[in-house]
Parts: C-alpha cells; structure tokens; sequence
C-alpha cells in the first residue's frame, strides 16, 4: 500500500484552515471581552496565571495569547511583570488542542462540521453566524486530523520511513525539527497536532516524540518574537520572556528524561494510545515548567532587563508612532488584533488630541507675546499633528475591513471621526498664531481689553479640551452634556465679545485693522467649540454602542451627524 501525498496534503490543508476559521471566529465573538479582562488585570501571580491559561483555552492558541500580550506591554497598559504571568498561563492553556485530539472523536466530526454550517447559512444572527464558524472549523479540523492519520498509516512498516522517523530519537535533531515546523506554522497548536496524526499512524512514539514536543514549545515564540519587531523595550523583553521560560523548560526536561523514567510513566498511564501520551506529555511540560518558575516570575523580568537594558537616551528624529505598529497590518491577524488595536488607537489619539491642546495653548500666547521660537514650535507641532492624522487614518482604512464585533466597528469609526477634528483644531491653532504674526509684523498689537478677553478665549479652550482627554472618567451622557454646555458658552463668549469689539471700535479705542483681525481670531474660537463637541459626540455614540451591546440588523458604524463639517484654511 502507497502513501497518499494527497490524502496527507488534502488533510494537513483543512487542519490548518480549521484551526483559522476557529481563530477568525473566536475573534469576533470575544475579541472585545479579552480586552477587557486583560485591561483589568491586576498584578496578582495566580490571576495572571489563571487569565492567560483561560484565553488560550478559549482561543486555542498560545502564539496568539502572547503575540497579544506583547502589543498590550507596546500599548503600555500591561506591565512586564503582569505580561509574565500571563505568558505562563498561556504555556498550560495551548494544551487544550492537543487534549481535544486525543478525545479520538473523529467519527464525529462530520457532525460537528455540519452543526457549524447551518449555524452560517441558514442563521441571520451575527453572533451565531460567529459561533457557527468556531464549530464548523472544529469539525473540519477534526476531518484533517483524521485524513493525515490514514494517509500515514501504510508507512509504518517501510524500512526508510522507519529509519528517518528514528532520526527523532537524537535529541538535538528532534528538537531542530520541532522548532523549525512551529517556527513555518507560527501555532504550536498545529504542529502538535501533525506530530499527533503521525503518533496514530504509528509512524513515532513518545520516546522520539518528547524532543520534537521541546522544540515545538520553542518554536512557537517566533510569532510573539516576530510581532515585537519594531515595538518597544519592554514589549521585545515579553517576547524574550517567552522564549526564555520555554528553553528552561526544555532543559529541565531533556535531564528529566536522561535521568528517570519520565516518559515510561506516561505511556503507562495510557497504553495503546500514543496520541494520548503526546498530549499528557505536552500538559505535564507546561504545567510543571510553569510551577517551577512561577516563584522566580521577578527574577525572570530583572534577567530580560539586564539582556536588554534601557537605553541612555531615545533620539527622536522627526514625527512618529508611539503606540500603532504597522506589524499589525500584515494579512494574517492572530487572535486579539483588534482588541490590541483599538487600545494603541485610543493612545494615539489621546497623544494627537494633547498634542493640538499644547498647539491651541501656544497659539494664544503668541498672540499675547510673539516670537519667532514660538512660532516655529507650534509649525512643528501641527507638522507632527498632520502626519499622526495621515498615519491613524491609513491604520484606520485597513483594519475596518477586518472581522469584528459590532462594538468594536463603532469604536473604530468613532476614533476615524475623532482624529479629524482634532486635526481642524490644530488648523485653528495655527490660524490664531497666524493672526499673531500679522499683527507683529504690521505693528499692531490689541487693546489691554481685547488681550483680557484673549486670556477668557484661552482658558475656556483649555478647560474643554482638558474636559476631552478626561473622557474616561465621565459616562457618555454626562460627557455630552458637560461639553454641549462649553460650545455653547463659547458662542456665547463670541457673541459678547463680537458686541465689546464694535463698542470699542465706535468709541475709537481700537485701530480698524487690527479689529478686522481680532474678528477673524473670535470666528476660529467659536469653530474650536464645534469641532469639540464633534468630538464629544463620536466619544459618547462608541460609549453608547458599548453599553447596549450588538444589535440585530443595525448598521455598523452609525455616527452622530457633525455640528459644522468646515474645513479650517491655515493662515
């Protein structure tokens, strides 16, 4: 009997598809939930610990868990230490794949994929549509699973397939293998699940299969290595804490295995069934690595430290990203992108928005007491401003099109609305540093009164700015009261303000010229009010979203319409 290349290729193809479809659709069901536990995470060893074994349970991926945790340490909402723990946790819920093989329910994957599809085709239901997608890859994997495991099985009396698969039983090549199959795959969850079909066609045993296992669980950082690239320090040392955690369990293990009978044990546990034995081998690597090392979780971070040590200094040459990596953007999202996404969003923005309140900050001063320097600084920084607009849209224009919850598609377009009123802010700034110039350069300057009013304009920009940034911390209906409130006083500062100029103008304490220019600056500070509540709004429709949760049949991206959709033209 011929080995099947097809069959096997056939099987591998809708493996690897099943697991993707499990992955696409767990991302859209609780995409959203895992931002918001790992948000709230405390720096509690057993939580962390707990959270991470969870979520790769539930996403049945530990590359994905990590390749999360390490754009939230970027994002710097998970410090190194929490990353730690839940990196450990993750390392014990990979198994779960490979102990859902070893259930040997294959005869019914056929069910499991046809119980999958109708929930696709014939249920209108997005969150079912998203569950129907879990099952049916679940299904299909299962069909794989089984297609390489009967393609192999005529191969396990031929003599050179026998002396290449004996090849494992060398340590260091057994290894070699397991990290290079991982490292193409980048899912520990399937290479296992390959070394597991060859177990059931008897082509291997434990014996050779527990080195392949080692360098498996060492392949698999490479896509947590791979998404640090470009990141920041600490998110390169959460990967480097992946790798690192993995090769202490390898060695601990390969002496383990010199020196007892650790393999034996196990296969005794379960006699005749090898798939079973690789995956309690795979369980009892993770969980006692994570035991042993769980007390040495600081000792571990300091280790990382002192292999990559901050540097002196950070040169800044010209704009940049922060929080965004264009890592993100490649064509195979893992599990979390968005979650991950939306949060380095949200600290973008947050950055872009403090950046144009320093920018309207300026502005005013400069028309209070100008200077070449100041006015360079607030050029710089609307420079700055103009390609953190560019850069967020174009993130924008490709990550809407990705698989999402209903919630997470309003966020999304809520922040696309947010960074272009923020980039008309920082236009407005740079007209009232406009007029200061012209005033300067034509000899101008405003009346003691006019300045006095120049100061309310100022402070009452600032505060409802400031009232912006802190959005977190206010409910969305209190939000849009408070800042509904603040545009309306600042139109109502410009109406008296307008009133006050005309009076000085009759009674000649003021120069016609500069009047003109002092109505220009009035008109700018009543847009400013505008474009904040723009914002507002976009701010309190994602609350809003959030709180009631999907909806049947609503459209995606609703937004409120704006107040004044003018474009500033910078002087």
């Amino acid at each position: 009997m011929k080995f099947d290349y097809l069959a096997f290729l056939g099987g591998f193809a809708l493996f690897l598809y099943g697991m993707k479809m499990m992955s696409g659709g767990l991302e859209a069901v609780a995409g959203d939930k895992l931002k918001k536990i790992l948000e709230r995470l405390t720096s509690n060893r057993f939580l962390g610990v707990l959270v991470g074994t969870g979520i790769t349970a539930a996403v049945q991926s530990s590359s994905a868990t990590t390749v999360m945790v390490v754009g939230f340490v970027n994002s710097g909402i998970m410090t190194l230490m929490q990353a730690t723990w839940i990196i450990m946790g993750a390392n014990i819920g990979t198994n779960i794949t490979s102990q859902l093989i070893a259930l040997d329910i294959g005869m019914l994957a056929p069910l499991i994929a046809l119980t999958g599809v109708v929930l696709v085709v014939f249920f209108r239901s997005k969150k079912l549509h998203h569950i129907g997608l879990v099952i049916a890859g679940l299904g299909i994997l299962f069909l794989g699973m089984g297609m390489m495991s009967g393609s192999v099985a005529s191969l396990r009396d031929d003599p050179m397939v026998r002396g290449l698969m004996s090849g494992f039983s060398n340590p260091l090549l057994g290894v070699l293998i397991g990290v290079g199959i991982t490292a193409i795959i980048q899912s520990s969850s399937a290479s296992v699940g390959i070394l597991q079909s060859l177990a059931a066609g008897g082509l291997i045993g434990l014996p050779s299969a527990v080195f392949v296992l080692f360098g498996q669980n060492i392949g698999t950082c490479v896509t947590a290595l791979l998404a640090s690239v470009g990141a920041n320090r600490n998110a390169k040392r959460a990967a480097l804490i992946h790798l690192i955690f993995n090769i202490i369990g390898t060695m601990i293990f390969l002496a383990l295995v010199f020196s007892t009978d650790i393999t034996g044990m196990v296969m005794r546990f379960t006699p005749d069934k090898p798939v079973s034995q690789i995956a309690n081998f795979h369980l009892i690597f993770n969980l006692a690595t994570t035991l042993i090392l769980l007390p040495f979780g600081a000792l571990l971070v300091r280790f990382v430290r002192k292999l990559l040590p901050d540097r002196a200094f950070e040169l800044e040459l010209g704009p940049r990203l922060r929080y965004l990596d264009r890592s993100i953007l490649k064509n195979e999202y893992p599990i979390g992108s968005i979650a991950i996404f939306i949060v380095q969003l949200r600290l973008e923005v947050e950055r872009m928005l403090a950046m144009a309140r320093d920018n309207i900050d300026r502005s005013f001063e400069a028309v209070k007491a100008n200077s070449q320097k100041l006015q360079e600084e607030i050029e710089r920084v609307e420079d700055y401003i103009d390609y953190l607009n560019k850069e967020i849209s174009y993130f924008i224009s490709h990550m809407i099109a990705m698989e999402m919850t209903e919630n997470d598609s309003v966020a999304i377009n809520a922040y696309f609305k947010i960074t272009g009123n923020i980039e008309r802010i920082g236009d407005h700034a740079i007209n009232i540093a406009g007029y200061a110039h012209l005033l300067d350069s034509k000899g101008l300057k405003l009346s003691a009164k006019a300045q006095a009013e120049v100061d309310v304009m100022r402070n009452t920009c600032l505060e409802a700015l400031d009232l912006l940034y802190a959005h977190k911390d206010r409910s969305a209906e209190e939000l849009l009261t408070q800042m509904s409130q603040a545009e309306q006083e600042m139109d109502d500062i410009t109406a008296k303000f307008r009133g006050k100029q005309i009076e000085r103008l009759m009674a000649g304490d003021c120069n016609g010229e500069a009047c003109v220019i002092y109505t220009e600056m009035l008109t700018d500070f009543e847009r400013l009010g505008d474009h904040m509540l723009n914002i507002a709004q976009a701010v309190s429709a994602s609350k809003m979203e959030e709180l009631r949760g999907p909806q049947e049949g609503e459209q995606e991206g609703a937004q409120e319409p704006d107040v004044h959709h003018d474009s500033a033209v910078k002087a």
